[in-house]
């Protein structure tokens, strides 16, 4: 027997749908969204919308005011019970009176897990979690893998042909997918705290790589350089967003130019070549930089791969044939026992083209 209703399920699902508004928005802090219910009727809503604000429970307990007390409080995430740039959630769930508080999931920091729980608990307020509980995992992926891991929740992201080409052979990928995959795709950007890709796509596609519109957001652009030097006249070096550009180089690549670029705003960050991906990953780790969508190309995706980096992958596929050597993941190839594989999360369709949202096998066995 299921130990909540569908009563539960319907107000989590309100919830979550609350949180996803401050996806990109929220960093280093996950999006978390709260809903205060009496007798059926929302009283109180919010989710959290920018790091040093009031949390999502904060918002919806100053909605609700007074009526709160005796009510429930739906919340994707664990209240916090500890002083942070906020004062604890769980001292204003107690003192606005609320009777019951369901969660999503619990808070994945292993120096606060549970704690939020056990003082409401403690506080004689009835607590119940897990409900919407995988939806709620999901949502904060990218934060627990900050804390768990120390480094961002990597999405490598790629519009391909039916047969895994990312690019025509003069390296024109313009457009492979329709306007109905592409807007997804901005929404991924909304989403993002970075967008990633490599210094090929900037050469021959010049990208701004920001959302369209950007609702807000301000995500950083990583461009990963190898060897030669980049365009000048890039998009990411010229417009009014050029301070959110990060050069990702080995040590000691082109110091005239990485001077340059500093002096332009733009952060370079010189990276040991052995190893450089996981540095890389550390590095944004340190920024407080949560999610990563990488949108290639073929030989950054598959160097992601390689360094075990890619936490979720989202195929766009058009039904076009394209041929050539431009792949999916570059140069890069396994043997096929010991190739990466992954696990399908969800198939639709958008507009002409084909999503496919997948997982790696052996994090999710």
């Amino acid at each position: 027997m299921s130990r909540f209703s569908d009563s539960d399920l319907k107000w989590m699902q309100t919830a979550l749908a609350l949180a996803r508004r401050g996806e990109g928005l929220t960093r280093p802090n996950p999006p978390v969204g709260a809903v205060v219910v009496k007798n059926n009727r929302i009283l109180g809503q919010g989710w959290h919308r920018q790091a040093g604000g009031p949390h999502a429970e904060i918002h919806a307990l100053r909605q609700a005011g007074p009526r709160a007390k005796g009510a429930t409080l739906y919340v994707t995430l664990e209240p916090c019970s500890t002083f942070g740039r906020t004062p604890p959630c769980t001292t204003a769930i107690q003192q606005a009176g609320i009777a019951r508080v369901v969660v999503g999931a619990a808070d994945p920091n292993p120096r606060h897990a549970g704690k939020g729980l056990r003082v409401l608990r403690q506080g004689g307020i009835q607590v119940l979690t897990g409900v919407g509980g995988p939806e709620a995992r999901e949502l904060i992926a990218p934060f627990a893998c900050q804390v768990v891991r120390h480094r961002p929740f990597f999405t490598l992201k790629l519009g391909v042909s039916l047969d895994g080409r990312l690019a025509d052979f003069r390296h024109h990928s313009r457009w492979i997918t329709g306007p109905d995959a592409r807007r997804e795709i901005q929404a991924m950007r909304r989403r993002a705290d970075a967008i990633l890709v490599g210094a090929g796509t900037v050469r021959h596609d010049n990208p701004s790589l920001w959302p369209r519109p950007d609702r807000q957001r301000n995500p950083w652009r990583i461009i990963v350089v190898r060897d030669r030097p980049l365009p000048a006249a890039a998009q990411v070096f010229r417009d009014v967003h050029a301070d959110r550009t990060i050069i990702a180089a080995p040590r000691g690549w082109h110091p005239g130019g990485a001077r340059r670029l500093r002096a332009a705003n733009v952060k370079v960050l010189e990276l040991p070549r052995r190893g450089f991906f996981p540095a890389l990953a550390k590095e944004l780790g340190d920024l407080g930089i949560l999610r990563v969508l990488c949108e290639g190309g073929g030989i950054v995706a598959g160097e992601l791969l390689r360094a075990r980096l890619v936490d979720e992958l989202c195929l766009f596929i058009s039904p076009k044939l394209i041929g050539g050597p431009v792949g999916a993941v570059g140069t890069r190839h396994w043997m096929l026992e010991s190739a990466p594989g992954f696990r399908i999360r969800d198939v639709r369709r958008i507009g002409p083209d084909l999503f496919v949202h997948l997982f790696p096998k052996a994090r999710e066995d």
